[in-house]
């Protein structure tokens, strides 16, 4: 068995996985054999308006994931993710651990705090314990990547 290295965090993984064991990308690439990089920039972000939520409402979208195009209101002072079922936003995937992240609400600033995951959390493809987020910020859990998107309307 040859090692396969992650292009997202360049960790050699064993075996034939098909998703990396250190931050839970897919191995698995187009043609070239190349993973495609997400542009958060260029990520369509349309029929979001954030006029029309509250100033210090956030919001998570997946990019990447068999939810993609999925939206959260992150509305609650605790959003709990995971695999658990009872979890706020739930992934049915093996990339995720059962009690993965939360994200943490305070006034108008939003948390994102790893649980004791596994695989890690990640903001902006570093991996974190725990990180303020920032309108635009791109949040990876397992092989779900989302982007948090924070309201700049009247409160």
């Amino acid at each position: 068995m040859s090692d396969l290295t992650c292009p997202s965090c360049g960790h050699a993984n064993q075996g034939l996985l098909g998703f990396c064991s250190s931050c839970g990308a897919s191995l698995v690439g187009d043609a070239t054999g190349e993973t495609p990089a997400i542009d958060v920039e260029g990520t369509d972000l349309t029929g979001i308006d954030v006029s029309e939520f509250g100033r210090h409402q956030g919001l998570f979208v997946v990019v990447q994931g068999a939810k993609t195009g999925a939206r959260y209101a992150l509305d609650e002072d605790l959003v709990t993710m995971g695999r658990h079922p009872k979890s706020t936003i739930f992934f049915d995937d093996i990339t995720v651990s059962r009690r993965h992240a939360e994200i943490r609400r305070d006034g108008a600033r939003y948390w994102v705090v790893d649980a004791g995951s596994l695989n890690g959390t990640y903001v902006n493809r570093q991996r974190v314990d725990e990180r303020e987020l920032s309108d635009g910020d791109e949040v990876q859990i397992g092989k779900y990547r989302l982007v948090f998107v924070h309201g700049t309307g009247a409160a």
